[in-house]
Protein backbone atom coordinates (compact mmCIF):
# COMPACT_ATOMS: atom_id res chain seq x y z
CA UNK A 1 0.00 0.00 0.00
CA UNK A 2 1.20 3.59 -0.64
CA UNK A 3 2.93 5.31 2.24
CA UNK A 4 0.76 7.86 4.05
CA UNK A 5 1.94 11.43 4.69
CA UNK A 6 2.39 10.54 8.38
CA UNK A 7 4.61 7.58 7.45
CA UNK A 8 6.62 9.75 5.07
CA UNK A 9 7.17 12.34 7.82
CA UNK A 10 8.21 9.69 10.33
CA UNK A 11 10.77 8.23 7.91
CA UNK A 12 12.13 11.64 6.97
CA UNK A 13 12.75 12.53 10.61
CA UNK A 14 14.89 9.41 11.05
CA UNK A 15 17.64 10.79 8.79
CA UNK A 16 19.36 9.03 5.89
CA UNK A 17 19.45 5.25 6.21
CA UNK A 18 19.07 2.14 4.09
CA UNK A 19 15.48 3.26 3.38
CA UNK A 20 15.88 7.03 3.11
CA UNK A 21 17.79 9.46 0.92
CA UNK A 22 17.44 13.26 0.83
CA UNK A 23 18.01 15.41 -2.25
CA UNK A 24 17.95 19.19 -2.49
CA UNK A 25 16.87 18.97 -6.15
CA UNK A 26 16.85 16.61 -9.12
CA UNK A 27 19.89 18.04 -10.88
CA UNK A 28 21.82 14.79 -10.51
CA UNK A 29 19.38 12.23 -11.86
CA UNK A 30 22.00 9.48 -11.87
CA UNK A 31 22.36 9.69 -8.08
CA UNK A 32 18.61 9.34 -7.76
CA UNK A 33 18.67 6.32 -10.07
CA UNK A 34 21.43 4.74 -7.98
CA UNK A 35 19.30 5.23 -4.87
CA UNK A 36 16.23 3.72 -6.58
CA UNK A 37 18.33 0.76 -7.72
CA UNK A 38 19.65 0.23 -4.17
CA UNK A 39 16.18 0.45 -2.60
CA UNK A 40 14.83 -2.00 -5.20
CA UNK A 41 17.61 -4.48 -4.31
CA UNK A 42 16.72 -4.17 -0.60
CA UNK A 43 19.85 -5.97 0.57
CA UNK A 44 18.91 -5.64 4.30
CA UNK A 45 15.64 -7.45 3.38
CA UNK A 46 13.29 -4.91 4.97
CA UNK A 47 10.61 -5.94 2.45
CA UNK A 48 9.49 -2.32 2.66
CA UNK A 49 9.92 0.58 0.24
CA UNK A 50 12.75 3.08 0.29
CA UNK A 51 12.13 6.78 -0.32
CA UNK A 52 14.07 9.50 -2.12
CA UNK A 53 12.87 12.88 -0.80
CA UNK A 54 13.49 15.48 -3.52
CA UNK A 55 13.31 19.02 -2.10
CA UNK A 56 15.00 18.40 1.24
CA UNK A 57 18.44 19.54 2.44
CA UNK A 58 20.95 17.10 3.93
CA UNK A 59 20.00 18.26 7.43
CA UNK A 60 16.30 17.58 6.78
CA UNK A 61 15.19 21.19 6.31
CA UNK A 62 13.06 22.27 3.36
CA UNK A 63 14.89 23.47 0.25
CA UNK A 64 11.73 25.20 -1.08
CA UNK A 65 12.02 23.43 -4.44
CA UNK A 66 9.56 24.51 -7.13
CA UNK A 67 7.46 21.40 -7.85
CA UNK A 68 6.61 21.62 -11.54
CA UNK A 69 5.07 19.07 -13.89
CA UNK A 70 8.35 18.74 -15.80
CA UNK A 71 10.11 17.62 -12.60
CA UNK A 72 7.44 14.99 -11.91
CA UNK A 73 7.67 13.77 -15.48
CA UNK A 74 11.47 13.44 -15.40
CA UNK A 75 11.37 11.52 -12.14
CA UNK A 76 8.54 9.30 -13.40
CA UNK A 77 10.61 8.30 -16.43
CA UNK A 78 13.10 6.57 -14.12
CA UNK A 79 10.85 3.52 -14.14
CA UNK A 80 10.99 2.68 -17.83
CA UNK A 81 13.73 4.70 -19.50
CA UNK A 82 15.80 1.50 -19.54
CA UNK A 83 18.67 2.71 -17.35
CA UNK A 84 17.47 0.51 -14.46
CA UNK A 85 16.71 -3.14 -15.17
CA UNK A 86 14.59 -5.02 -14.43
CA UNK A 87 12.03 -2.24 -14.26
CA UNK A 88 11.65 -0.90 -10.71
CA UNK A 89 8.25 -0.59 -9.08
CA UNK A 90 7.96 3.14 -8.38
CA UNK A 91 5.56 5.72 -7.04
CA UNK A 92 6.34 9.37 -7.84
CA UNK A 93 4.11 12.09 -6.42
CA UNK A 94 3.91 15.49 -4.82
CA UNK A 95 3.78 15.46 -1.04
CA UNK A 96 3.66 17.92 1.83
CA UNK A 97 5.73 16.58 4.68
CA UNK A 98 6.00 18.76 7.78
CA UNK A 99 4.72 21.79 5.80
CA UNK A 100 7.46 21.29 3.18
CA UNK A 101 6.42 20.75 -0.42
CA UNK A 102 8.51 18.07 -2.15
CA UNK A 103 8.46 15.13 -4.52
CA UNK A 104 8.75 11.65 -3.06
CA UNK A 105 10.12 8.79 -5.16
CA UNK A 106 9.04 5.57 -3.45
CA UNK A 107 10.92 2.48 -4.67
CA UNK A 108 9.55 -0.96 -3.79
CA UNK A 109 11.72 -4.07 -3.31
CA UNK A 110 12.17 -6.14 -6.46
CA UNK A 111 11.11 -9.77 -6.59
CA UNK A 112 13.83 -10.46 -9.16
CA UNK A 113 17.13 -8.96 -7.91
CA UNK A 114 19.82 -8.00 -8.56
CA UNK A 115 18.52 -4.78 -10.07
CA UNK A 116 21.14 -2.89 -12.09
CA UNK A 117 21.66 0.72 -13.10
CA UNK A 118 23.67 0.79 -16.34
CA UNK A 119 25.03 -2.68 -15.70
CA UNK A 120 25.94 -2.16 -12.04
CA UNK A 121 24.02 -3.57 -9.07
CA UNK A 122 23.77 -0.88 -6.37
CA UNK A 123 23.05 -1.69 -2.72
CA UNK A 124 22.54 0.29 0.45
CA UNK A 125 23.36 -0.66 4.02
CA UNK A 126 22.69 2.20 6.40
CA UNK A 127 23.57 5.50 4.68
CA UNK A 128 26.20 3.77 2.52
CA UNK A 129 25.53 3.35 -1.18
CA UNK A 130 27.91 1.15 -3.17
CA UNK A 131 28.22 -1.33 -6.02
CA UNK A 132 27.40 -4.83 -4.82
CA UNK A 133 30.28 -7.26 -4.32
CA UNK A 134 29.98 -10.84 -5.64
CA UNK A 135 29.01 -11.98 -2.14
CA UNK A 136 26.34 -9.29 -1.88
CA UNK A 137 25.00 -10.25 -5.31
CA UNK A 138 24.77 -13.86 -4.13
CA UNK A 139 22.67 -12.71 -1.17
CA UNK A 140 20.41 -10.74 -3.51
CA UNK A 141 19.91 -13.80 -5.73
CA UNK A 142 18.86 -15.86 -2.73
CA UNK A 143 16.07 -13.34 -2.07
CA UNK A 144 14.27 -14.04 -5.35
CA UNK A 145 10.65 -15.05 -5.07
CA UNK A 146 10.35 -17.36 -8.07
CA UNK A 147 6.63 -18.04 -7.75
CA UNK A 148 5.77 -14.36 -8.29
CA UNK A 149 7.98 -13.75 -11.31
CA UNK A 150 6.67 -13.20 -14.86
CA UNK A 151 6.79 -16.10 -17.30
CA UNK A 152 9.99 -14.95 -19.01
CA UNK A 153 11.86 -15.18 -15.68
CA UNK A 154 10.44 -18.57 -14.68
CA UNK A 155 12.58 -21.74 -14.91
CA UNK A 156 11.94 -24.02 -17.89
CA UNK A 157 11.09 -27.45 -16.55
CA UNK A 158 13.45 -30.10 -17.92
CA UNK A 159 16.03 -27.66 -19.30
CA UNK A 160 19.67 -27.75 -18.17
CA UNK A 161 22.88 -25.76 -18.62
CA UNK A 162 23.80 -27.98 -21.59
CA UNK A 163 20.84 -26.48 -23.48
CA UNK A 164 22.52 -23.03 -23.45
CA UNK A 165 25.23 -21.74 -25.75
CA UNK A 166 27.69 -20.60 -23.06
CA UNK A 167 30.15 -19.23 -25.63
CA UNK A 168 27.45 -16.87 -26.88
CA UNK A 169 26.74 -15.93 -23.27
CA UNK A 170 30.35 -14.96 -22.58
CA UNK A 171 31.14 -13.30 -25.89
CA UNK A 172 27.84 -11.57 -26.64
CA UNK A 173 25.37 -11.50 -23.75
CA UNK A 174 27.62 -10.43 -20.86
CA UNK A 175 29.35 -7.56 -22.74
CA UNK A 176 25.92 -6.32 -23.86
CA UNK A 177 24.36 -6.17 -20.38
CA UNK A 178 27.19 -5.71 -17.88
CA UNK A 179 29.40 -2.63 -17.47
CA UNK A 180 32.99 -2.96 -18.67
CA UNK A 181 34.52 -2.20 -15.27
CA UNK A 182 32.40 -4.94 -13.70
CA UNK A 183 33.57 -7.37 -16.37
CA UNK A 184 37.20 -6.36 -15.74
CA UNK A 185 36.83 -7.16 -12.04
CA UNK A 186 34.76 -10.27 -12.64
CA UNK A 187 35.87 -13.27 -10.60
CA UNK A 188 32.54 -15.07 -10.85
CA UNK A 189 32.11 -18.47 -12.45
CA UNK A 190 29.85 -18.79 -15.49
CA UNK A 191 27.11 -20.22 -13.29
CA UNK A 192 27.38 -17.26 -10.91
CA UNK A 193 27.18 -14.85 -13.85
CA UNK A 194 24.10 -16.63 -15.20
CA UNK A 195 22.51 -16.39 -11.76
CA UNK A 196 23.34 -12.71 -11.42
CA UNK A 197 21.75 -11.95 -14.80
CA UNK A 198 18.56 -13.89 -13.89
CA UNK A 199 19.14 -16.58 -16.52
CA UNK A 200 19.20 -19.66 -14.28
CA UNK A 201 17.78 -20.60 -10.90
CA UNK A 202 19.83 -21.53 -7.86
CA UNK A 203 19.18 -25.12 -8.95
CA UNK A 204 20.87 -24.34 -12.33
CA UNK A 205 17.66 -24.52 -14.36
CA UNK A 206 17.59 -22.05 -17.31
CA UNK A 207 14.82 -19.48 -17.42
CA UNK A 208 12.56 -18.73 -20.38
CA UNK A 209 14.71 -15.71 -21.32
CA UNK A 210 17.88 -17.83 -21.21
CA UNK A 211 16.39 -20.38 -23.61
CA UNK A 212 15.03 -17.71 -25.97
CA UNK A 213 18.24 -15.65 -26.07
CA UNK A 214 20.94 -18.30 -25.60
CA UNK A 215 19.34 -21.66 -26.30
CA UNK A 216 21.03 -24.06 -28.69
CA UNK A 217 17.56 -24.99 -29.96
CA UNK A 218 14.93 -22.64 -28.44
CA UNK A 219 12.11 -24.08 -30.55
CA UNK A 220 12.48 -27.46 -28.79
CA UNK A 221 11.04 -25.69 -25.74
CA UNK A 222 8.95 -22.96 -27.35
CA UNK A 223 7.80 -24.11 -30.82
CA UNK A 224 6.05 -20.82 -31.54
CA UNK A 225 9.05 -18.63 -30.74
CA UNK A 226 9.72 -17.93 -34.41
CA UNK A 227 9.17 -15.22 -37.02
CA UNK A 228 7.18 -16.30 -40.08
CA UNK A 229 8.20 -14.21 -43.13
CA UNK A 230 6.14 -14.20 -46.30
CA UNK A 231 6.48 -11.92 -49.32
CA UNK A 232 3.51 -11.82 -51.71
CA UNK A 233 3.61 -10.49 -55.26
CA UNK A 234 0.19 -8.81 -55.08
CA UNK A 235 -2.17 -7.13 -52.66
CA UNK A 236 -4.12 -10.27 -51.67
CA UNK A 237 -3.18 -13.23 -49.50
CA UNK A 238 -4.08 -15.58 -52.35
CA UNK A 239 -1.64 -13.95 -54.80
CA UNK A 240 1.62 -15.66 -55.70
CA UNK A 241 4.18 -16.04 -52.91
CA UNK A 242 7.58 -14.61 -53.82
CA UNK A 243 9.42 -15.82 -50.72
CA UNK A 244 8.47 -17.63 -47.52
CA UNK A 245 10.63 -18.54 -44.50
CA UNK A 246 10.27 -19.49 -40.85
CA UNK A 247 13.10 -17.91 -38.86
CA UNK A 248 14.28 -20.04 -35.96
CA UNK A 249 17.14 -20.07 -33.46
CA UNK A 250 17.81 -17.56 -30.65
CA UNK A 251 15.86 -14.30 -30.84
CA UNK A 252 18.90 -12.10 -31.70
CA UNK A 253 19.57 -14.24 -34.78
CA UNK A 254 15.92 -14.04 -35.86
CA UNK A 255 15.84 -10.25 -35.55
CA UNK A 256 19.05 -9.82 -37.55
CA UNK A 257 17.72 -12.05 -40.34
CA UNK A 258 14.30 -10.36 -40.53
CA UNK A 259 16.10 -7.01 -40.82
CA UNK A 260 17.96 -8.38 -43.86
CA UNK A 261 14.76 -9.65 -45.51
CA UNK A 262 12.88 -6.40 -44.94
CA UNK A 263 15.81 -4.30 -46.18
CA UNK A 264 16.10 -6.39 -49.35
CA UNK A 265 12.35 -6.16 -50.04
CA UNK A 266 12.16 -2.40 -49.41
CA UNK A 267 12.33 -0.79 -52.86
CA UNK A 268 13.83 2.69 -53.17
CA UNK A 269 12.77 5.27 -55.74
CA UNK A 270 14.27 8.50 -57.00
CA UNK A 271 12.40 11.52 -55.62
CA UNK A 272 12.78 14.51 -57.93
CA UNK A 273 13.24 17.87 -56.22
CA UNK A 274 13.64 21.34 -57.77
CA UNK A 275 17.43 21.25 -57.40
CA UNK A 276 18.34 17.85 -55.96
CA UNK A 277 17.28 14.22 -56.35
CA UNK A 278 17.11 11.82 -53.42
CA UNK A 279 16.34 8.14 -53.08
CA UNK A 280 13.30 7.39 -50.92
CA UNK A 281 12.28 3.90 -49.81
CA UNK A 282 8.73 2.54 -49.85
CA UNK A 283 8.94 2.24 -46.05
CA UNK A 284 11.25 3.67 -43.38
CA UNK A 285 13.14 0.59 -42.21
CA UNK A 286 13.34 1.99 -38.66
CA UNK A 287 9.54 1.94 -38.36
CA UNK A 288 9.26 -1.68 -39.50
CA UNK A 289 12.10 -2.71 -37.20
CA UNK A 290 10.41 -1.11 -34.19
CA UNK A 291 7.11 -2.83 -34.89
CA UNK A 292 8.69 -6.27 -35.40
CA UNK A 293 10.96 -5.95 -32.37
CA UNK A 294 8.07 -4.84 -30.18
CA UNK A 295 6.04 -7.77 -31.49
CA UNK A 296 8.79 -10.20 -30.47
CA UNK A 297 9.47 -8.46 -27.16
CA UNK A 298 5.88 -8.09 -25.97
CA UNK A 299 4.28 -11.24 -27.39
CA UNK A 300 3.01 -14.05 -25.20
CA UNK A 301 5.37 -17.02 -24.89
CA UNK A 302 3.22 -18.78 -22.31
CA UNK A 303 1.20 -21.45 -24.12
CA UNK A 304 1.19 -19.55 -27.44
CA UNK A 305 2.49 -21.67 -30.33
CA UNK A 306 1.82 -19.09 -33.06
CA UNK A 307 4.77 -17.21 -34.59
CA UNK A 308 5.14 -13.48 -35.06
CA UNK A 309 4.02 -13.05 -38.68
CA UNK A 310 5.50 -10.51 -41.11
CA UNK A 311 3.61 -10.46 -44.43
CA UNK A 312 4.97 -8.17 -47.14
CA UNK A 313 2.37 -7.32 -49.79
CA UNK A 314 2.83 -5.18 -52.89
CA UNK A 315 1.08 -2.24 -51.21
CA UNK A 316 1.53 -2.78 -47.46
CA UNK A 317 3.31 -4.69 -44.69
CA UNK A 318 1.34 -6.49 -41.98
CA UNK A 319 2.78 -7.66 -38.65
CA UNK A 320 0.78 -9.96 -36.37
CA UNK A 321 1.87 -10.62 -32.79
CA UNK A 322 0.28 -13.31 -30.59
CA UNK A 323 -0.72 -11.90 -27.23
CA UNK A 324 -2.71 -8.69 -26.87
CA UNK A 325 -1.88 -5.48 -24.99
CA UNK A 326 -0.62 -6.09 -21.46
CA UNK A 327 -1.21 -4.45 -18.08
CA UNK A 328 -1.53 -0.66 -18.28
CA UNK A 329 -1.50 -0.85 -22.09
CA UNK A 330 -4.98 -1.36 -23.54
CA UNK A 331 -6.40 -1.03 -27.08
CA UNK A 332 -7.37 2.52 -26.10
CA UNK A 333 -3.93 3.51 -24.75
CA UNK A 334 -1.80 1.48 -27.18
CA UNK A 335 1.04 3.60 -28.58
CA UNK A 336 0.21 6.67 -26.49
CA UNK A 337 3.12 8.35 -24.64
CA UNK A 338 3.27 7.47 -20.97
CA UNK A 339 1.46 4.14 -21.28
CA UNK A 340 4.00 1.33 -21.03
CA UNK A 341 4.02 -2.09 -19.45
CA UNK A 342 6.07 -5.23 -19.91
CA UNK A 343 4.82 -8.79 -20.18
CA UNK A 344 8.45 -9.97 -20.56
CA UNK A 345 10.66 -7.60 -18.52
CA UNK A 346 13.78 -9.82 -18.44
CA UNK A 347 13.60 -10.46 -22.18
CA UNK A 348 13.04 -6.72 -22.76
CA UNK A 349 16.15 -5.96 -20.71
CA UNK A 350 18.19 -8.37 -22.82
CA UNK A 351 16.96 -6.93 -26.13
CA UNK A 352 17.75 -3.41 -24.98
CA UNK A 353 21.24 -4.52 -23.92
CA UNK A 354 21.77 -5.96 -27.40
CA UNK A 355 20.77 -2.64 -28.94
CA UNK A 356 17.54 -3.84 -30.57
CA UNK A 357 15.62 -1.37 -28.40
CA UNK A 358 16.99 2.16 -28.04
CA UNK A 359 14.81 3.33 -25.18
CA UNK A 360 11.79 1.73 -23.58
CA UNK A 361 8.43 3.33 -24.30
CA UNK A 362 9.69 5.15 -27.42
CA UNK A 363 9.08 2.51 -30.10
CA UNK A 364 5.67 3.71 -31.30
CA UNK A 365 6.84 7.33 -31.33
CA UNK A 366 9.73 6.31 -33.62
CA UNK A 367 7.19 4.55 -35.85
CA UNK A 368 4.96 7.61 -36.00
CA UNK A 369 7.81 10.04 -36.65
CA UNK A 370 9.64 8.02 -39.31
CA UNK A 371 6.46 7.17 -41.24
CA UNK A 372 5.51 10.83 -41.32
CA UNK A 373 8.97 11.90 -42.48
CA UNK A 374 8.98 9.27 -45.25
CA UNK A 375 5.51 10.19 -46.53
CA UNK A 376 3.72 7.01 -45.42
CA UNK A 377 0.25 7.02 -43.87
CA UNK A 378 0.10 6.44 -40.09
CA UNK A 379 0.35 2.83 -38.93
CA UNK A 380 -2.97 1.10 -38.33
CA UNK A 381 -3.44 -0.98 -35.15
CA UNK A 382 -6.13 -3.64 -34.90
CA UNK A 383 -7.20 -5.80 -31.96
CA UNK A 384 -9.58 -8.78 -31.79
CA UNK A 385 -12.95 -8.72 -30.01
CA UNK A 386 -12.76 -9.64 -26.33
CA UNK A 387 -14.00 -13.20 -26.86
CA UNK A 388 -11.32 -14.00 -29.49
CA UNK A 389 -7.69 -15.07 -28.87
CA UNK A 390 -5.50 -12.06 -28.10
CA UNK A 391 -3.25 -10.55 -30.75
CA UNK A 392 -2.02 -7.23 -32.09
CA UNK A 393 -2.25 -6.61 -35.84
CA UNK A 394 -0.29 -3.69 -37.35
CA UNK A 395 -0.63 -2.49 -40.95
CA UNK A 396 1.93 -0.17 -42.54
CA UNK A 397 0.92 1.11 -45.97
CA UNK A 398 3.32 1.88 -48.78
CA UNK A 399 4.46 5.40 -49.46
CA UNK A 400 2.33 6.83 -52.26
Amino acid sequence: MPLTDDELEMLLLQGESDRIERKRNANDMDRIREAVCAFANDLPDHRAPGVVYVGVEDDGTCSNLAIEDDLLQRLGQIRDDGAITPFPALEVRRATVGKCGMVVVVAYPSENPPVRFRGRAWIRVGPRRAIATPEEERRLIEKRRWANLPFDAQPVTGAALDDLDLNRFQLEYVPSLVSMDTIAQNERTIEQQLLALRLITIGKVPTTTAILMLGKSPQDWFPGATIAWRRIGGANLTDDTVDERVLTGPIPDQLRRIDEFMDAANAAHLAMGPTTHTRVADYPLAALQQIVRNAVMHRSYDGANAPVRVTWYADRVEILSPGGPFGAVTPETFGRPGFTDYRNPTLSEALKGYGFVERFGQGMEIVRRTLLANGNPPAEFQFPPEEAPAWVHVIVRKRS
